[in-house]
């Protein structure tokens, strides 16, 4: 059945070639319980500041910052001038283009989280570059990533590397306290005229004002599941706010639609075992 809820964290035994266990038992239970985790520290000030360098490298040969997204809720979240300013800076799977963030997303100690929260066996999904501009970085409107790459279940964790500081005026991540357990919610994909937008859930039933905001620090990282409830503010200070979400599922939880669907990805933790009709993946060259 599509989109079911599993309602037991899955098993954390570890093999041999998973890493150690990052988080505590009551850091497990709190995410199960909350949809979201905030862990301290997941990179070292040297760490991150060699990812700082990287990203900014990145935003300035690679990046596009046309990317801001779409639909009514503009016109809820901002006024008129604001709207017209406001960008995003964003680039998918960083990792094709940097070293650094090759190392970042298999770092030990954020696929040890992983690995407690996911169970022995993880896959790497994708990875998004997310900057706010200073003053013009957008608000996100309240939504779920499942419609952005929908899969069966939801032993899918999202992460964000956070190489700014983040709070209230910079647009610090928000969520809907323990919403993922409503599993996957339609969402808004048509604008009042009837044109295609952003998925978002609607601004009269889901508030950012109802949401518990989560800051963190340079070097930490915050997770959640992919169908809890979130978004952010506008940036309305003079720096950009930087992060890098990070997505990874347990391999037996299937993509059903959306940004990267069908693409393997790199098992960072465990095995991926072969089921019924699965096939050798075949990225180029012939059978």
């Amino acid at each position: 059945m599509l989109n079911k809820i599993i309602s037991e964290k899955p098993m954390t035994i570890l093999t041999q070639t998973s890493p150690r266990h990052t988080l505590t038992d009551e850091q497990v239970e709190f995410f199960w319980e909350h949809g979201y985790l905030h862990i301290p520290e997941v990179f070292t000030a040297d760490e991150t500041d060699a990812l700082s360098d990287e990203m900014f490298r990145l935003m300035a040969e690679w990046a596009d910052d046309e990317s801001a997204w779409t639909g009514d809720w503009r016109k809820v979240y901002m006024d008129a001038a604001t709207e017209r300013k406001s960008k995003l800076v964003a680039m998918h799977d960083l990792w094709f283009y940097s070293g650094a963030f090759q190392a970042a997303v298999t770092h030990p100690k954020l696929v040890g989280a992983m690995v407690d929260l996911l169970g022995p066996d993880v896959e790497l999904h994708h990875s998004t570059m997310h900057v706010k501009p200073p003053q013009t970085g957008h608000p996100f409107p309240m939504h779920q990533d499942a419609p952005f790459y929908r899969h069966s279940d939801n032993r899918y964790v999202d992460t964000l590397i956070h190489l700014d500081d983040t709070c209230h005026e910079n647009g610090e991540i928000r969520f809907l306290d323990g919403s993922f357990k409503q599993g996957w919610i339609d969402h808004v994909v048509k604008t009042a005229e009837g044109k295609d937008c952003t998925p978002h859930l609607p601004t009269d039933q889901y508030k950012l004002e109802d949401t518990v905001p989560v800051p963190a620090k340079r070097g930490d990282v915050v997770c959640f599941n992919i169908y809890e409830i979130h978004g952010s503010h506008i940036n309305t200070t003079d720096k950009d706010r930087r992060l890098v979400r990070v997505g990874y599922r347990n391999p037996e939880n299937r993509q059903v639609e959306g940004q990267s669907h069908e693409r393997p990805g790199m098992m960072v933790a465990g095995q991926r075992a072969r089921k019924p009709g699965d096939e050798l993946f075949l990225i180029g060259g012939p059978k």
